[in-house]
């Protein structure tokens, strides 16, 4: 199961080369992240992307990436 402060995580330290892209299941962005690393694109990319993901709704955010335990999930509460 993606954790929402993992991602964030992620992004603070690594955000630069796409970790957080890989770790959330989108693999082409993630390569994409790490092959313009060298440019600085990425890591401007990835404030923005720090700034979605702290502000997106927990149910959005496991709507999204946790569809495999949607029904799990549902069930805890």
């Amino acid at each position: 199961m993606k954790s929402k402060s993992t991602a964030i995580l992620l992004l603070l330290f690594l955000g630069g080369l796409g970790a957080h892209k890989f770790y959330l299941g989108n693999n082409l962005a993630g390569f994409f992240y790490v092959l313009f690393s060298w440019t600085g694109i990425p890591l401007f990319l990835s404030l923005i992307d720090l700034i979605i993901l702290i502000f997106t709704d927990k149910n959005k955010f496991n709507n999204k990436h946790n569809q495999e335990y949607k029904a799990w999930l549902y069930a805890q509460e």
